[in-house]
């Protein structure tokens, strides 16, 4: 599936002061997106606080950027839970028209087996009429997708094609990457370790920082997946301190502020989610001087 190599972004939900969707400022960042490198959007993941938009929200999201996007990049769309059977009703009555994949996360709260995650997406690969990026983010899960469960799904499935791997765990992308299926996409979904992954050998990433740097953090995949580690890291080591602080608080109000101070957005988030403080917004602001960009 190539149309998943190189650098998808984990779009936020750009919101007014009073926490209604900005569509201005989303249209703003697709376009800023498209013009400067990225390889795909990925619409209501975590990113996009999609725990806190509506499903009527959502729909619109998805119309919204289609709209804007006219088929120029391809998009993901996040369907995701912890009840099986919600989650393959909502893939039943979702119009994928404009969608070219579905990223799922792996069940939270509930903690399931191994078992009980193959089961999981056992249920979703059944009745998904699209490809399936499977998602393991085991620091908001509290429970880990193990590679050889990732591996057996990428067996037992033609549709599930790639895996978002955020468990900030450089054994468990090398075990992947390791034992994988020769076409299964191994994606990162840690900005800090995107570039080592692609070098070892990874199709590429989901990011957060992308969709505020896309031009920079693209190319540095690029450079990544093509082998030319000197190049990459010299993007790689710039852009540390300003990734490094969009996760110091948590996400996204990080990269709210960062997009914010690159006025393309507002700050503005969902509670139970709170904006970036004031601190953090100068240290982001202070990093965006010493890259060039405010």
């Amino acid at each position: 599936m190539t149309k998943f190599i190189g650098t998808g972004v984990a779009l936020i939900t750009p919101f007014n002061a009073d926490l209604s969707i900005d569509y201005d400022a989303l249209e703003r960042l697709v376009e800023y997106n498209i013009a400067n490198g990225t390889e795909y959007l990925v619409i209501s993941g975590t990113t996009g606080e999609s725990v806190t938009v509506t499903a009527e929200e959502k729909k619109q999201l998805v119309s919204f950027i289609t709209k804007v996007n006219k088929g120029r990049l391809p998009l993901v769309l996040g369907i995701g839970g912890n009840n099986t059977t919600n989650v393959v009703s909502e893939i039943k009555t979702t119009d994928f028209s404009a969608i070219d994949g579905i990223l799922s996360v792996s069940p939270y709260y509930s903690k399931p087996t191994q078992e009980g995650i193959y089961q999981h997406f056992k249920a979703i690969a059944e009745v998904a009429p699209k490809p399936i990026i499977l998602y393991n983010v085991p620091g908001r899960t509290s429970s880990n997708m193990s590679p050889e469960t990732t591996l057996r799904l990428a067996r037992d499935f033609d549709n599930i094609i790639a895996v978002k791997e955020a468990g900030n765990n450089v054994h468990q992308y090398l075990e992947l990457l390791r034992t994988k299926p020769k076409d299964f996409l191994i994606l990162s979904g840690d900005d800090d370790l995107a570039l080592s992954v692609a070098l070892a050998g990874g199709s590429g990433v989901i990011s957060v920082i992308g969709q505020a740097l896309p031009k920079e953090f693209s190319e540095m995949i690029r450079l990544g997946i093509a082998g030319r580690a000197k190049e990459a890291y010299d993007i790689h080591f710039k852009l540390m301190p300003i990734t490094g602080l969009i996760f110091s608080e948590n996400n996204p109000a990080g990269i709210k502020a960062v997009l914010s101070s690159l006025n393309i957005s507002k700050p503005s988030v969902r509670l139970p989610l709170v904006q970036a403080t004031d601190y953090l917004k100068k240290e982001i602001a202070d990093a965006l001087k010493i890259l060039g960009k405010s």
